[in-house]
């Protein structure tokens, strides 16, 4: 008896593991039956299709199908797919969707393929019945007057999410075979059609294609990429949000780079929605300063606005844009990335901005420069910066321009190039020193050729030597602001090199440089102490964290760290940089307060990079300058001469002065100061003076240790 209840108990267990295969199969197929005797019983049109079974048929396919694969495994493909697979089913609901019959059938079909891709376990893109008719709904996505962005987009994820799971299966979504791979009809047929073979079935080949074309044969306006890139543009932000994320996906398959770079479109479409996006920008009612100054605009951030039609949210739009675009060329393989930058410059730099920085509209000039000015800030990306370094300073004749454009008639274009400037210095990018400036001076042909080697302090040039000898006799040059090594130190040590043993106080020692820029400006209008403004210590600060700025950016430049000997018979240039630069601030005592602000600045940072020609150049005092050159210390000694000139005709100097400091400081409103550009360019070149002090400081210690 015991032998027979285990026998009766051993045969229900059997039928137990059988009979829901059976029934789930059964079951799958009644399913999938009443949705298509729907089609052959239903006579009304224009019934919606959330009023038939269609939905919870679908539904309880899914479940099925679901349940099946957690019972089989990932090994064996279950009765329930393979009915799927073998009888084509996902085709004739991609059809039935195309057709919206009945009416949101789509939208249906739609949400059964992304629960399907989304919840099966298996990598289903890579089978021919799969593929096939995902390529079909892709398609049907991100048509004209669609009102189902909501599912595209999530199937569009869901795709792109699987892909990213099995890279290989982007040229299946994609429609881009190799040619090579493809194989003969006849090896397509010997193939047997059971399980095994199904989930291996490769794609045919799609249409022939040379090797040497760069661009696959899927048509941008029915390709996912297309799709995805229409679909950023909807006015509801979870649409966009998928669709960003979308691409983000596909453009970080790292095994993937060269077929999205080489076979597709991406590159292009990017770099067009970029293009799209800035035409939208009314230049005639964008002002330059706020575009200029643009803050940080993540590209995620679009999402939580409302959007509008104004010019500052089209400004959004674009900088949003853009900052996508980086941020996928930071996260994309090298060659995508090198492709969409490529595409940036060509399609967007070179055709359209290249253009308005040409124009002879100062509004058009004033602000596509100011647009640069902030993409070149606010880029991070390597490959995107190279294009930008190319453009900016090998593209003739536009590089040459916007240097000279820094001593333009127009106050407000000279700012805005010498930001364009200023913010160039600041990114990492060895070429942008090399081509302004480090290859003029590489031959040092502004050294005297029978003073090299020599450090006489007080062998100048000819002219060099009048105008020293003149500082040290003029009364109003007091030895009260000279220092030592020890006045020099701020209370706390804000580096390495600044608790350093002095240099000995020789002739070109840190002591005497720093106090030749010191006591450039006369104490008779120096102004600082009139408000017990910060002293010398602050100035040494701001130093410090400008000089260890700079010396960051260069720590990958592999920088010489002496001097290369000077080249004979070498005629001198500065470079168009250094000319415009001295020549402008010749003219500090003349020209509107926020240009000399600008010019000192881009002064100083070049003078705080480490490399021992800018060193020598722009901060060594004491340098012996060949005939008809001149360095930063020769010009200012220059300006001093002339300054000293002009203050005789303005009488109350010290009350003027102190009135102007009240009033850049905002402590006054008076506007009507007489010498009004006079007194704001002393205040300029005074604290200019300091600043190059505190660089000296800063910097001569660990060069003379």
């Amino acid at each position: 008896m015991e032998a027979f209840n285990r026998l009766s108990s051993m045969l229900l267990q059997a039928l137990e593991t059988r009979e829901p295969s059976v029934d789930l199969l059964d079951s799958f197929v009644d399913h999938w039956k009443a949705i298509t005797n729907y089609y052959i019983e239903t006579t009304d049109d224009n019934r919606p299709v959330r009023q038939t079974e269609i939905p919870w048929r679908l539904k309880q396919m899914l479940d099925i199908l679901v349940y099946e694969e957690t019972q089989q495994g990932l090994e064996e493909t279950g009765p329930c797919l393979e009915y799927l697979l073998q009888h084509k089913l996902l085709e004739t609901l991609c059809t039935l969707g195309k057709a919206q019959y009945p009416p949101g059938m789509v939208q249906q079909v739609l949400l059964f393929f992304s629960k399907l891709l989304s919840q099966m376990q298996k990598s289903l893109l890579q089978l021919v019945n799969v593929y096939r008719p995902v390529q079909k709904l892709i398609h049907l996505c991100a048509l004209p007057g669609s009102h189902t962005e909501k599912e595209e987009a999530q199937f569009l994820l869901v795709v792109c999410s699987r892909v990213k799971q099995d890279p290989h299966t982007l040229r299946y979504i994609l429609e881009i075979v190799d040619q090579p791979a493809a194989r003969t009809a006849a090896s397509e047929q010997s193939q047997p059609c059971s399980r095994a073979s199904s989930l291996s079935s490769e794609p045919p080949l799609l249409s022939s294609q040379s090797d040497s074309s760069p661009v696959s044969p899927v048509q941008p306006e029915s390709s996912l990429l297309s799709a995805l890139l229409q679909l950023t543009k909807s006015q509801r932000a979870a649409v966009c949000l998928k669709a960003y994320e979308s691409l983000l996906l596909l453009s970080g398959l790292q095994s993937e780079g060269e077929l999205l770079s080489g076979r597709t479109q991406l590159g292009e479409l990017l770099a067009r929605q970029l293009l799209q996006l800035y035409s939208l920008l009314p230049l005639e009612a964008l002002q330059p300063a706020e575009l200029q100054s643009w803050p940080h605009t993540p590209w995620s951030s679009q999402f939580s606005r409302c959007g509008s039609d104004s010019p500052a949210d089209h400004m959004t739009n674009f900088f949003c844009w853009l900052d996508f675009l980086d941020h996928l060329m930071r996260e994309a393989p090298q060659v995508l990335a090198v492709k969409l930058a490529v595409c940036v410059h060509q399609l967007w730099l070179v055709d359209v901005l290249q253009h308005q920085l040409l124009h002879t509209c100062e509004q058009v000039v004033l602000v596509s420069s100011s647009v640069l000015c902030a993409v070149v800030r606010l880029v991070q990306s390597s490959s995107l910066l190279d294009q930008l370094v190319h453009f900016l300073l090998r593209t003739r004749p536009l590089s040459h321009l916007l240097l000279q454009r820094c001593d333009h008639i127009s106050d407000q274009i000279s700012v805005v190039s010498l930001s364009l400037v200023d913010e160039l210095l600041q990114k990492p990018h060895r070429d942008i020193l090399d081509v302004l400036v480090l290859r003029f001076l590489q031959g040092r042909g502004y050294v005297s050729p029978a003073a090299a080697g020599q450090d006489d302090r007080h062998t100048e040039s000819h002219e060099g030597n009048e105008e020293s000898d003149g500082l040290e006799e003029d009364p109003f040059f007091s030895d009260s602001l000279l220092f030592s090594d020890s006045q020099l130190l701020p209370p706390s040590p804000l580096s390495s090199s600044s608790s350093a043993p002095p240099p000995p106080s020789t002739l070109g020692s840190a002591t005497d440089v720093v106090n030749s820029f010191l006591c450039l400006v006369p104490v008779q209008v120096r102004s600082a102490q009139l408000l017990q403004e910060g002293g010398y210590e602050s100035y040494v600060h701001d130093a410090h964290t400008l000089v260890t700025g700079c010396r960051s950016l260069s720590l990958l430049y592999d920088w010489p760290i002496s001097l290369p000997p000077p080249s004979e018979g070498l005629e001198f240039f500065e470079g168009h940089l250094l000319k415009v630069l001295f020549d402008r601030l010749g003219r500090v005592l003349e020209q509107p307060y926020e240009v000399n602000l600008q010019l000192t600045a881009v002064l100083s940072r070049l003078a705080s990079f480490d490399h021992p020609l800018l060193h020598e150049y722009l901060l060594n005092p004491y340098i012996h300058l060949s005939h008809c050159s001149r360095s930063l210390f020769s010009v200012l000694i220059r300006l001093m001469g002339e300054l000293m000139q002009r203050i005789q005709s303005v009488s109350n100097l010290t009350d003027k002065l102190l009135d102007a400091r009240r009033h850049l400081l905002g402590l006054n409103s008076n506007t009507g100061l007489e010498h009004q550009t006079l007194l704001r360019g002393l205040i300029v070149l005074e604290e200019f003076c300091k600043e190059l002090a505190a660089i000296a400081f800063v910097k001569l210690p660990l060069d003379q240790q």
